[in-house]
């Protein structure tokens, strides 16, 4: 099985967790993302890996149009059932890495918490450029991996134990050399680490105790440096909470000179 087709089959499996999901609805992000932005009511905008289209819902009121993708059918088909309402919301299945849209055809791109699923993220930057108008906004938000080489094994091995179709947390110096290349200029980024409830966390991918088991004696039995790191929190005998590195990053697609 490809990378793609485990993605295809973890999230159709998983389609209705991501809708509910603590982390996905968080309300703070969203509102940055908006203020970031800030789109005009004529502005039509694309969500990449829309997920539980909670991008997409957030930002509708502010614009005429946004079409929703995923690369997952059945999770896109559900979440266009939640979002029935929402008129200006268009919902396309398609891979971030070979979108079906004509160029220069979005004033904002956006794409949340996803780009860790993709095999080959240049691929999707030159997608994300190419059908991006001159002017126009990228706004990315995504687990990044550590500097340290020990902590982004640690990260990017647990993330993988949790959710077969994680690809790669990628650092933001490498995040940051893939835009360039793509003359995508940064505007405005910040940083911030994102507390996890771990049952929550684990049980949106792993279907058995024993899977989560496994993963909460992976986090237990760390290096304490690893440990303070990631702030791991245990009561009880039990990983109750854990934080990661998160990157959020306002590009405009320059002219190339």
């Amino acid at each position: 099985m490809n990378e793609k087709d485990r993605v295809r089959q973890v999230f159709s499996k998983n389609k209705d967790s991501y809708i509910t999901s603590s982390t996905h609805s968080n309300i703070n992000d969203l509102v940055k993302m908006r203020e970031w932005l800030n789109p005009k009511q004529n502005t039509k905008a694309l969500d990449i890996a829309t997920g539980g289209g909670h991008v997409a819902k957030y930002l509708s009121p502010y614009v005429s149009e946004i079409v929703a993708t995923d690369l997952t059918e059945e999770m896109l088909k559900n979440t266009a059932n939640h979002l029935k309402d929402y008129q200006n919301i268009r919902f396309t299945a398609a891979d971030a890495e070979n979108l079906p849209f004509s160029d220069h055809t979005f004033e904002i791109v956006t794409c949340r918490i996803a780009a860790h699923h993709f095999p080959n993220p240049d691929l999707f930057l030159a997608e994300v450029r190419r059908v991006l108008k001159t002017d126009g906004q990228f706004l990315l938000i995504d687990n990044v991996a550590p500097k340290d080489n020990g902590l982004d094994h640690f990260y990017n091995t647990l993330e993988k134990m949790r959710d077969p179709s994680h690809v790669r947390a990628r650092s933001i110096s490498q995040w940051k050399s893939m835009l360039d290349k793509e003359h995508l200029q940064i505007v405005k980024e910040t940083t911030r680490k994102k507390t996890l409830p771990f049952r929550e966390w684990a049980q949106r991918t792993l279907q058995t105790e024993e899977e989560i088991n496994n993963v909460e004696d992976y986090l237990l039995n760390t290096k304490q440096d690893i440990q303070n790191y990631f702030q791991i929190k245990v009561k009880n005998q039990h990983v109750e909470r854990f934080a990661v590195d998160e990157w959020m990053v306002l590009v405009k697609h320059r002219c190339e000179q």
